[in-house]
């Protein structure tokens, strides 16, 4: 594959992933981290780090086109401060661990974990399961210890947190438009911590390809940060016009098909 076709490809997966987020009110890592797997493996990636290359590339997006949403929220007024930074310790500790799972796993069970993941995901959105509103916050440490889960589990798929983060901050009471807003401060530090600890666990790896630093695809990361910025607020105006349950149901669909194909 040239060149350009390749850099056409990542600007291509960054105007689907901007797209489908703004769309479907996710993060774009559940449809960078599947697409870049399948893009290494056009490329001759070697499938022992195409997952883990995958991850890492995901998390690197996360941090820029995620800073955008933090800010605008920060704007809002809708980041509660005071949890967040009870959140931050555990989310950072949880990030770096999950990546050192990740690093620890072959690429095949990794592949296995993400489709796993994914499938659930998509069966409760496919049953339109909310997250529940509640109206105590818990204690600090419970705040911390959910911070490691959410870290972990969102540094070893790839993903920003908001699908853990925001059905935990509902449950402490916050209300949707704080869940969101809190979450999205969330995933950066996921993302930051994620993407360097990815970095360094796949340092001189002798595997990787050309323009990869550690676990980082340097050439994907620009092609979908310049692509997924601006097509994310085309993806918001269809999400304005087309139909709520159709959307929903379809990108169910669109996450059980790639949950099975890992799977499978």
């Amino acid at each position: 594959m040239s060149v350009l076709l390749t850099l056409l490809g990542y600007l291509a997966l960054g105007a689907a992933a901007g797209t489908m987020a703004g769309l479907f009110g996710v993060g774009g890592g559940l449809i960078i981290v599947p697409a870049l797997v399948f893009a290494f493996g056009l490329q001759g990636v070697a499938p022992d780090i195409a997952m883990h290359l995958a991850i890492g590339t995901s998390l690197a997006t996360i941090l820029v086109t995620g800073a955008s949403s933090a800010w605008a929220h920060h704007q809002r007024g809708s980041i509660r401060r005071a949890w967040f930074l009870a959140l931050l310790p555990g989310l950072v500790l949880g990030a770096i661990a999950g990546v050192f799972v990740a690093g620890a796993l072959s690429g095949g069970r990794l592949g296995t974990l993400f489709g796993v993941f994914v499938v659930l995901v998509a069966l409760r959105m496919a049953l339109g399961v909310g997250p529940r509103a509640g109206r105590a916050a818990p204690g600090r440490l419970a705040m911390g210890l959910a911070g490691v889960v959410i870290g972990g589990v969102s540094a070893l798929f790839g993903i920003g947190g908001g699908t853990l983060s925001v059905p935990w901050l509902s449950r402490c009471g916050a209300s949707m438009t704080q869940a969101v807003g809190t979450s999205a401060a969330c995933g950066l530090p996921i993302a930051l911590f994620g993407a360097l600890t990815f970095i360094v666990v796949g340092w001189h790896h002798p595997s990787l390809p050309v323009g990869a630093t550690g676990f980082v695809m340097w050439p994907a990361f620009f092609g979908i940060v310049l692509a997924s910025v601006p097509c994310a607020r085309l993806g918001v105006r269809l999400a304005h016009v087309l139909p709520a349950r159709v959307l929903r149901l379809a990108f169910a669909a669109l996450l059980l098909i790639v949950g099975l194909r890992f799977l499978f």
